[in-house]
Formats: C-alpha cells, structure tokens, sequence
C-alpha cells in the first residue's frame, strides 16, 4: 500500500532538520514554492483571505478553504499543511473538517484553540479569546479518531502568549493537548523578537515536536531552530501572498507611470515561465496524440 500523505510527512519529520513549508493560496504559488524546493506547503487561511481580499477573521468558509486545498493536493501531490483556523467549530465540527481534509490529500490539519469565529493573530489590539483547556482536548481527541492512525497529523496550535498570556500558561495548555494525543503543537507568538519562543523552546519538554512561525521575528532562522532539536516544522505562513502583492505594486506603478507594458519587462516573469508552470508541454504531447 502506498504510504499516505500523513505518514510521508511523518517520515520525513524523522529527519534531524525541521521541514519547511512554504504558504500558498492557489496551485500556481504552491509549484512556484515546490520549485523553490520546499519539501511541504502550508495551505493559508490568511492568504486564501487575502486572496479573496478579506480579513482573515472565519470569513472565508471551510468549503472554500477545502477546495483550494484539494485543487492544490490535485496538482502537485505535495505534503499539504492545511491551516484550519478553529476547525469551524466544535469537536463535532472539527472531526467531520478532519475526515473531509484527508480525503482531499492533506497532510497534516491545524486547529487553533481559539473561538469560533476566530481573529487573525497578529492584528495589533484584535480580539484574542480562547477556548476551555478541556473543550479544546475534546477536539483534538475527536479529530484523531476522525483521521485515523494513518490519516493527517493532528496539530493542536495554543495562541496562549498572542492572547498575551505568559510563556508558563503557553506551556500548561501545550503538555495538556499533547496528552490529549496532538503529535505536532504550534505555539504562535507575534514578537516583536523571538525571545518568547526562544524561552518557550527551552522549556518544552518535548512531549511531541514543535511547529514555529517566524512571520513575527524573522530573523529566527532553520538552524535556530535544528540547535533546539525539539521543532518538527517551520513554517514561512504568509510569505507568498505578500511577495506577490509588493511584486505587482511594483510593476502596475511602473506600467502606469510608462504608459506601457515595456516598463515593467525587467520585474515580470517571461511567459515562458508560465507556460512551463501550467504544463504546457504535457497538453501540447496530449493534443498531438488525440486530436484527430
């Protein structure tokens, strides 16, 4: 039997460096990310928003998150780490997300324990609730049974210290949802340093590995990270989304300025560079082929 998407990612976690998994927010920015070679994706909830031009703050519907994720898993047959927000919901509500999040390819679902509807995390002065410790365990146990032993890796994700609590209260709800039976945790911080996490990491007591998110302290890099030996994932959580936004302000502003296209030559991708993303050589064989 094939090994699933779930243990592909478990194995590869074996490995003494942590995996790196690049955002995306459609096929196109996941094979430009692939190509970069990152071995995983991170399938946004912020950058799906983005995409939509949304808050990030439950807007965006499960059904269209799922479907991005599928159209992703579909193109690429990547290891998908798919953001999942609260999980829509309850236990119940995170459990019936599960089963559909493996039978779209995932890899591995995140669900943080926040409220539905949740915040973005890293807005200044934005609403920052939490769930009971206990409700949260529920939902980890319910979506665990949902994917099964071999189905997608259960991240729990604690927003303890962006909710402003300290590093202590971070690490209680952490060893609380990996005896829950989470096999990866993110712990979120929004800096400005990485201090926090730093502090967090030394602490850990390593009941299952770390996922970290360095969106707010960039200079925390995978080698910080590796010296640790307790992080299993890193994760670059909205960088696609952003390079692509100061990538078309730039050459829109100099096509406007110019009055043409011919300003921003130097800062565009040849469309050859597209054509070899979509695959045009593949449908050019199969045209070839078939159309009699």
């Amino acid at each position: 039997m094939n090994a699933t998407p779930g243990d592909r990612l478990r194995d590869l976690m074996r490995r003494p460096t942590p995996v790196e998994a690049m955002s995306c927010h459609s096929p196109l920015s996941a094979l430009v990310a692939l190509e970069a070679g990152f071995p995983a994706l991170w399938a946004s909830g912020f950058e799906l928003s983005a995409l939509y031009g949304l808050p990030d703050a439950g807007l965006v519907s499960m059904t269209e998150h799922l479907e991005m994720t599928r159209r992703i898993v579909e193109r690429t047959n990547a290891l998908v780490i798919a953001d999942l927000d609260t999980g829509s919901g309850n236990a119940v509500n995170a459990a019936h997300a599960m089963k559909l999040y493996a039978s779209g390819g995932a890899a591995c679902v995140v669900v943080e324990d926040k409220v539905f509807p949740k915040m973005t995390s890293l807005i200044p002065g934005g609403r920052q609730e939490l769930i009971r410790v206990e409700e949260y365990q529920g939902k980890i146990a319910a979506m665990i049974e949902a994917g099964g032993r071999h189905g997608p890796i259960m991240a729990a994700r604690t927003e303890a210290l962006v909710a402003g609590g300290t590093v202590d209260e971070a690490l209680e709800r952490g060893e609380a949802y990996a005896e829950a039976g989470a096999e990866l945790l993110l712990v979120h911080s929004k800096g400005p340093t990485s201090t926090e996490i730093e502090d967090f990491i030394a602490r850990w007591s390593g009941a299952c590995p770390l996922i970290i998110v360095p969106t707010a302290f960039p200079a925390f890099s995978r080698e910080m990270a590796a010296r640790s030996g307790k992080v299993g994932v890193m994760v670059y959580a909205n960088h696609a989304v952003r390079a692509s936004v100061a990538a078309m302000r730039q050459a829109f502003a100099a096509i406007r300025q110019a009055g043409a296209a011919e300003a921003a030559e130097g800062m565009i991708a040849p469309t050859a560079d597209i054509f070899e993303l979509q695959d045009m050589a593949e449908l050019k064989r199969l045209e070839d082929k078939f159309l009699r």
